[in-house]
């Protein structure tokens, strides 16, 4: 029989070539089961962080092996590599494990504090509204007749007059002594005819000369010609000045015109006797009513506006003749609107919204809380501190009515109205 042939490899050098394949067949056991276990737990649909941590987890415990099979067998050197490799997973688990726990932790949002109001349904009456400026129902500047010398100023810058008031008188003592010589003639002449001694026609003409005489000195004053405020007078005693010389303004205060104009599509809605509410800048806080009181008959072949005028009443000359003026003319039909605070709106570029309160119940606790929601809507007229919603709102929603800036869709909130401002259809704010 042939012997049998034998391996020539020494047994020392099998046990060292086992030892030294036996760490590669072990992380390449360990890579097959993470391939595994990570298809698996993807296929689940577990989170990639979570996949992430526990792929690091796994080669921390290979390599925690691998370094204590390594410094047994007395490869200090080697396992001294894989001991930091080790510590930098182990520090990279630790903040995965971290961040993991941030993102699992369910995001609470801080409670804001915020003012209500309720969105009430009212009648709301449409206005136009227009500028225009106050003028004066009468106003002249008083100017002389004749020319002449200033003898008299009967009035003070500023003060009143009444009609008939002898204002500024000028010298006329040539004029008077005329006047005086005419008035005896005409005394004389009437005697005459009384007694037939002259003819109808020679008293005619001592008459005409009398009434001629008292019309120069008639011109030699400047009388008010109707009841009004005095402006600033513009002549002085002793001044000689020219026929036309402009003396003082007078202007009837009482009642006062306001101008203004509207588009010709709104001239169908105008009739005299409208409502008229006039708010003025210099005048904060404080609103006059009157009448719309007249029409253009033409409409303005450049900006296609009509003219308007309206009638206020002005018994303390508050406005003056100049003023600008704010006009809203009131229209006779009303419908139903749902009216907010102005400072409910948020204004946008991509559009107009408020911030509807609503209950919010929790489904683990069922603990209920006040949310805010964005809701879009559509804002109409403007009036005081209110405006109009023509669409988005019910009646009777609750809404937040101040601070709209800071808010966001779905935060939870606090209604504290204790310090909220009061809004009003006619606001007066105070002086500063």
């Amino acid at each position: 029989m042939h012997d049998v042939a034998k391996s020539t490899t020494p047994p020392a050098e099998k046990r060292a070539l086992r030892r030294r394949l036996r760490p590669g067949l072990y992380v390449i056991a360990v890579l097959i089961g993470l391939v595994v276990v990570v298809t698996a737990m993807k296929a689940l649909g577990v989170a990639i962080l979570f996949l992430i941590i526990i792929v690091v987890t796994l080669l921390e415990l290979l390599l925690g092996f691998v370094t204590v099979k390594l410094f047994r067998s007395g490869r200090t050197t080697g396992a001294a590599v894989f001991a930091v490799v080790f510590l930098f997973l182990a520090i990279i688990d630790i903040k995965l494990s971290q961040f993991l726990k941030m993102a699992s932790s369910p995001m609470v949002m801080p409670t804001t504090t915020v003012t209500s109001a309720v969105v009430k349904e009212e009648d709301w009456a449409p206005r136009l509204s227009a500028v225009g400026s106050v003028s004066a129902v009468q106003g002249a500047v008083l100017s002389t007749d004749l020319a002449g010398t200033v003898a008299e100023v009967r009035f003070e810058s500023g003060g009143e007059a009444k009609k008939g008031d002898v204002l500024v008188k000028l010298v006329a003592s040539q004029e008077e002594a005329d006047l005086e010589l005419a008035r005896n003639d005409l005394a004389r002449a009437r005697d005459l005819a009384a007694r037939k001694v002259i003819s109808k026609a020679e008293l005619d003409a001592a008459e005409s000369k009398f009434k001629q005489k008292e019309g120069v000195v008639q011109h030699k004053e400047v009388r008010a010609p109707f009841d009004g405020q005095l402006g600033i007078r513009q002549v002085n005693v002793g001044q000689m000045i020219k026929d036309g010389q402009q003396v003082v303004g007078l202007t009837a205060l009482d009642p006062v015109y306001v101008d203004f104009a509207l588009p010709q599509q709104e001239l169908a809605k105008l009739s005299s006797g409208l409502d008229v509410v006039v708010r003025s800048d210099a005048i904060p806080g404080r609103e006059f009513k009157g009448k719309l009181t007249a029409m253009n008959s033409t409409v303005d072949n450049v900006t296609r506006n009509v003219t308007l005028q309206a009638t206020l009443g002005n018994p303390d000359h508050t406005l003056r003749p100049g003023m600008f003026a704010k006009v809203e003319v009131e229209l006779p039909e009303k419908h139903k609107a749902f009216v907010v605070p102005g400072s409910a709106i948020s204004y946008a570029p991509f559009g107009d919204s408020v911030f509807v309160i609503e209950k919010k119940k929790d489904e683990k606790t069922g603990k209920e809380s006040q949310t805010i929601r964005q809701q879009f809507v559509k804002v109409g007229e403007a009036r005081g501190d209110f405006v109009s919603i023509t669409e988005g709102l019910k009646g009777n929603e609750m809404i937040v009515s101040t601070g709209v800036f800071k808010l966001r869709n779905g935060m939870p909130v606090t209604i504290n109205n204790e310090l909220a401002p009061k809004p009003q259809m006619d606001p007066k704010p105070v002086d500063s």
